[in-house]
């Protein structure tokens, strides 16, 4: 099987720092990957950096057999990649189908223009989305608070639908940064069943969390960083009973004795 994102080689610099260095990984179509490591490992800004929200200093991202390294983020979303991001991203005051119809035009939107001259090409775009974006919110369970204004949800049901707008752009692939951050467990556990549920439709995913529970019963694979480095990549129970693991979260001395 050919992997649908290649990273290799991956770096970058902010002044004499080295946040993330010479990083090579790869993700599987349908795979779920997760990425793990203590606070300052580097994850986010790989992601940042796969995504084009920052540029990279060096190496190469491959989407789709595809060049797409430094590729601003609204094309990569055009191509088949979304993220979310760590924080909450709704627009408060707008409701849950507004918000989710937001990520229907991500990448691809009939122009200016064409939106203020109601042309033929915006009516159906916007009723492709519409519809996309109503199918959406049935499936993911938000239909009955579809109408209501997105501040006013509680943080879980944010959270999905964040995910909801990441969908509504059509992806092949999206990478979530700490989807269940500030949630219950009960809440996480929701999250999950939601993500394998977008797995199930064919959508590719990479997940940010240092929630071990929710991780270990999620991903496919695990990859952990320390330093800006990969230290270990493997199944989730396997990679973390690996001392080095061990070690980089909880210190030296540890491996022996602890689990994660």
């Amino acid at each position: 099987m050919n992997p649908l994102l290649e990273v290799t080689g991956l770096t970058r610099h902010f002044g004499g720092l080295a946040a993330v260095s010479d990083l090579t990984f790869h993700v599987d179509e349908n795979e779920i990957l997760g990425i793990i490591g203590p606070n300052g490992a580097g994850k986010t800004t790989a992601i940042n950096l796969v995504s084009g929200v920052i540029r990279p200093s060096g190496g190469t991202v491959l989407f789709c057999g595809g060049k797409v390294t430094g590729t601003a983020p609204h094309v990569l979303a055009a191509k088949g990649l979304v993220r979310t991001f760590q924080s909450t991203t709704v627009y408060a005051d707008r409701t849950v189908h507004e918000n989710a119809l937001r990520g229907a035009y991500l990448g691809v939107y009939p122009g200016f223009v064409q939106t203020m001259l109601n042309t033929r090409r915006a009516r159906r775009m916007r009723e492709e989305a519409e519809a996309r974006v109503s199918e959406l919110l049935e499936w993911l369970n938000l239909a009955q608070v579809a109408h209501l204004k997105a501040g006013g949800l509680p943080y879980g049901y944010q959270k999905t639908l964040g995910m909801a707008a990441a969908l509504a752009a059509q992806p092949r692939m999206v990478m979530l940064d700490e989807p269940v951050a500030g949630l219950s467990a009960e809440e996480a556990d929701q999250v999950r069943d939601t993500i394998l549920k977008i797995r199930s439709r064919g959508v590719t995913v990479i997940v940010i969390d240092h929630n071990m529970r929710f991780m270990k019963g999620l991903c496919d694979r695990v990859m952990v960083m320390n330093q800006g480095h990969e230290l270990a990549t493997g199944a989730p129970l396997e990679v973390l009973a690996n001392p080095k693991v061990i070690e980089a979260y909880l210190g030296r001395g540890h491996a022996a004795d602890h689990r994660i």
